[in-house]
């Protein structure tokens, strides 16, 4: 197939693809005598995984070096390594989103519910007192 059928079968752009394809990402593709690439089947399921795998927080060298090459297979145990270092990646940053998101909330709070009397030169003062009480 060629690049516009591939892109619309994919939902991506064709620069796009041309990008995968240069930075080594997709493979096994043939150019016909006027220049066009033409693309297998696999290049469908392949651009699938390149993509997912970046929307999960795959660097495109991360996903390089999982993907086989034009003549390797896949290399399973590398891929489940990664996929675990990957989960475990995401579930720092989870835990870094919620503390972030329980100091603005504290924040927030401290600002609504500060002492009417206290003068506006000790409100930042007081509300990064009330930020250090909650981080304990």
């Amino acid at each position: 197939m060629k690049i516009g059928e591939l892109a619309q079968r994919s939902g991506l752009a064709a620069s796009r693809i041309r990008f995968y394809e240069k930075s080594g990402l997709l493979h096994g593709v043939e150019r016909r005598d006027n220049g066009y690439r033409e693309y297998g089947d696999q290049a469908v399921w392949m651009l699938e995984i390149i993509s997912s795998a970046q929307a999960a927080g795959f660097t495109l060298d991360e996903i390089k070096s999982l993907l086989p090459d034009a003549q390797a297979s896949w290399q399973h145990g590398a891929l489940l390594e990664s996929l675990q270092r990957k989960v475990q990646e995401i579930e720092r940053l989870q835990e870094r989103l919620a503390s972030n998101k329980a100091q603005l909330l504290v924040a927030m709070e401290s600002l609504q519910h500060r002492p009417a009397d206290l003068a506006c030169e000790d409100r930042p003062e007081w509300v990064l007192e009330q930020l250090r009480a909650q981080r304990g």
